[in-house]
């Protein structure tokens, strides 16, 4: 109840963003609304008025309606109540098909003002059709056919999407075959039929399978066919005869065309694989004309006289062989009364081969048999083998014999073995006969993939294309077929936070590493990663190798200047001046440091050796910059006749190939006075402030406005000077009361001390440093001219009324200095 609840709660507010986002795009004329397929005709799709801010009655007025534009008409509008409604019933399987997002246009036009509203209408999927598949499914397989091979089936179709659409399949139990699913890269569903034991069409001819397939909508619906596994005859049963050895006893003078014995053999298989063929096996050249077999019945009748002493006991191997080419084997003796000495038979009766290279020591190869139809000593046969090394001989029973391995077999080493039987018997001379195992051995996967190289390294230029090949590498395999065919891939690292196989990727067939994107040596400088080559044997083996992917710098970077800093645009006419601004006094020697220009280059190497050189100044010789260090330097004293300010472009280049460069401008003010100082500075700020006006009508006006002003102050002081020291003369020379030095001129008690005590108070210090943006300017009040008047206290009511000279020149000092800052 509660998970209804909160899926209810969800429902809601999707439905309420629906209806917000809904009413936001209305608002720009642009409508969007959802609806379930299979809505009968007339259902509500979205409320067009309110959506659009319209009353019911503009629809009227204004002849709202859903413009035709000769395609299907899927929606309506109704003027009664504003709803956009469907006009038929839509099926999104027949007007999207497989398309994920069902989409319908229409548009609304009304009138009076004329205007037309885009909206779209989503249609939803519904679960409304099951899983179905084509037809019945009919499969032949051989029953020769291993376990664990796959036979793909046909896929259901399901129309719908989502989860609507076919989400997984089933199949019916069976011991032979069991279901794999697959789900391949496009997201399709794919089943296979793998065969999990192998078929025995004598046991049970055909399988019928159940296949479902499902969906996973609401409700869940699915669909089912039959699979017919015909097991098709694979000539799986080699004739067998009745007996394993036949034997008979004849009197050497049996009458020719006599019978001697018939053998039968029966095959278990139907149709031309159960027709059996009778014939001797590697018989004698010798017997071919004694004894005759009818490959129809198996009788074998004597076609020549018998004699005793030239074959005492026939051996012969009869062999039983279907159409498909089985074949089976079975021994007929034949005794005859007297004894002949012939050489040693030998039969083979089972050969392994090919033989896997993993065969276990002691595992059986070769199973043979030696007839000698001599008796005592002269029928006694020894047996032997040519390759005791990797095989041996071991006697069965009888003269029945098996041929061994002695030591591990090693296709990489010997691919194929060629031993020789030889048997030999008793007799006096010994007789011997030989025989011939040809020995295939079959790979298995025992080797690994090896590298050519320990480790790979590669160089790769940065901005390269996307999809450049690096390098290839390259590993063999010992083994043989799929064992020794080789894929590669890359192992699973993160670069920069990122998949490695983002930045590179290999081909799994030739082992071509390429470049996925643009690599920037600034960002990556290398890429280690390990790439893994694997065989295509079960279990696959696999090795990787290390590979050191280093990025070339290119010069892709020009210089960046730190210093001097380019002004800022948005900065005031002041500020964008004085931050590329150096002072050097006019008094310079040659070879004085000036400034510095620092310039970083975010390439490495080659491309990064930055060089300076002096591209343009106002005066080409009075300058000189440091090819590698960027110091500006003097490279003669200035010159009266030179500009106060200097304008130097230095050219900043790196040595990449094209060389890359960027420019530093530098301003260099050559000043000794404060005066020449505050005249460029105002100069520049005025330029900057107003650029159209000429520069030397500018610093024209400055000069004349410092001066004026200087001269203006310098009067003012003066005058103010020699009244309050003509005041203070007369007041100590001529007291109220006296009248002794009345009519005395002033002028004839302030000494030349009394000058030099003004003069001295008006003295300044001025200090520079190589940016002129931290100059000081600094006043020294120090000295008044009071040290050289006679040491006379003065009246107080007159000091109060006069200042001191101290006073005097501290006042005139601010004075002065706030004057020079307005101006």
């Amino acid at each position: 109840m509660c998970a209804a609840g909160r899926r209810w709660g969800r429902r809601q507010r999707a439905l309420l963003w629906a209806v917000l986002l809904a009413a936001w795009e209305a608002a720009w004329g642009q409508l969007r609304y959802s609806v379930p397929e299979e809505m009968p005709k007339g259902s509500f799709v979205g409320d067009v008025a309110k959506d659009l801010g319209l009353q019911l009655t503009e629809l009227t007025d204004r002849d709202a309606h859903v413009f035709d534009t000769g395609r299907t008409r899927y929606f309506f509008l109704d003027l009664q109540n504003g709803h956009l409604s469907m006009t038929e019933q839509v099926d999104r399987e027949e007007i999207c098909a497989a398309v994920a997002k069902c989409v319908l246009n229409f548009e609304i036009l009304v009138k009076r003002p004329m205007n037309i509203y885009k909206g779209e209408v989503e249609i939803l999927d519904i679960n409304d059709n099951p899983p179905s598949f084509p037809e019945r499914s009919v499969l032949e397989i051989s029953e020769n056919t291993a376990p664990g091979a796959r036979f793909p089936l046909e896929r259901a179709h399901d129309p719908d999407i989502g989860v609507n659409s076919l989400q997984n399949y089933e199949c019916s139990e069976s011991s032979y075959f069991t279901l794999d699913v697959k789900t391949g890269d496009d997201g399709v569903i794919y089943p296979e039929l793998i065969l999990v034991k192998s078929l025995d069409r004598e046991q049970q001819a055909a399988h019928n399978l159940i296949l479902t397939a499902t969906d996973n909508g609401s409700p869940v619906k699915s669909g089912s066919t039959t699979i017919q596994v015909i097991v098709l005859d694979g000539n799986d049963n080699a004739p067998e005869f009745t007996q394993s050895v036949y034997k008979v006893t004849v009197r050497e003078d049996v009458a020719v065309g006599s019978r001697v014995l018939q053998v039968t053999a029966t095959d278990r298989d139907e149709g031309p694989n159960a027709e059996v063929k009778y014939s001797f096996f590697k018989i004698p050249e010798r017997f071919d004309k004694t004894f005759n077999m009818d490959p129809e019945s198996g009788e074998i009748v004597i076609t020549e006289n018998l004699n005793f002493e030239e074959n005492e006991f026939y051996e012969l191997v009869v062999q039983a062989r279907d159409a498909g080419g089985l074949s089976s084997h079975s021994k007929v003796f034949i005794k005859v009364l007297d004894v002949n000495n012939y050489v040693p038979e030998i039969v083979i009766m089972s050969l392994f081969s090919p033989v896997p290279e993993d065969t276990p020591l002691g595992t059986v190869i070769a199973i043979f048999s030696v007839q000698d139809r001599d008796s005592g000593e002269n029928g006694e046969v020894h047996c032997s083998i040519s390759d005791s090394h990797s095989f041996r001989l071991e006697k069965s029973f009888g003269n029945y014999y098996r041929v061994l391995t002695a030591d591990l077999l090693d296709r990489e080493e010997v691919s194929e073995y060629n031993v020789t039987v030889r048997a030999a018997d008793g007799g006096s001379p010994s007789l011997q006969s030989s025989a011939v195992l040809a020995l295939r051995v079959l790979d298995v996967n025992d080797n690994a993939p090896v590298f050519a190289e320990e480790r790979y390294s590669a160089r790769l230029a940065e901005n390269n294309a996307a999809g450049a090949l690096v390098l290839t590498v390259r590993a063999t395999d010992a083994d043989w077929g799929q064992n020794a065919r080789v894929r590669y891939r890359l192992r699973e690292g993160r670069v920069r936070g990122a998949p490695l196989s983002s930045y590179v990727s290999v081909q799994a067939e030739t082992g071509a590493l390429y470049a996925l994107r643009s690599l920037d040596y600034e960002q990556v400088r290398e890429l280690r990663l390990w790439v893994l080559a694997e065989d295509g044997g079960a279990p696959a083996l696999s090795s990787n190798v290390s590979v050191l992917l280093q990025i070339v710098d290119e010069n892709d970077n020009a210089p960046q200047v730190l210093y001097p800093p380019a002004a800022a645009a948005g900065s005031g006419s002041g500020g964008a001046w004085w931050s590329g601004v150096e002072l050097a006094p006019r008094r310079s020697e040659a070879g004085a440091l000036v400034a510095k220009v620092v310039a970083v280059d975010a390439d490495a190497g080659q491309n990064a050796w930055l060089s300076y050189e002096l591209a343009k100044a106002t005066e080409p010789g009075l300058f000189r910059v440091g090819l590698h260090s960027g110091e500006v330097r003097t490279a003669r004293s200035p010159l009266a006749r030179d500009a106060a300010r200097q304008s130097l472009v230095v050219v900043v280049k790196d040595h990449g190939r094209p060389a890359l460069s960027a420019t530093a401008t530098l301003s260099v003010v050559l000043a000794e006075s404060v005066a020449e100082l505050l005249a460029e500075l105002g100069s520049a700020a005025d330029e900057a402030a107003a650029p159209a006006e000429p520069a030397g009508s500018l610093t024209r006006w400055l000069v004349l406005a410092v001066a004026a002003v200087s001269c203006l102050f310098l009067a003012f002081l003066l005058l103010l000077l020699a009244l309050r020291v003509r005041r203070w003369r007369r007041q100590q020379l001529l007291p109220p009361a006296s009248g002794a030095l009345r009519g005395v001129p002033v002028s004839h008690f302030v000494g030349i001390d009394g000058v030099r005590a003004f003069l001295q108070s008006y003295s300044h210090d001025v200090s520079l440093t190589a940016d002129s943006r931290k100059s000081q300017l600094r006043f020294s009040a120090s000295g008044s001219c009071c040290d050289t008047l006679p040491a006379r206290p003065p009246d107080e009511a007159s000091g109060d009324l006069v200042p001191s000279g101290d006073q005097a020149a501290e006042i005139g000092g601010h004075v002065a200095f706030q004057a020079i800052l307005t101006t």
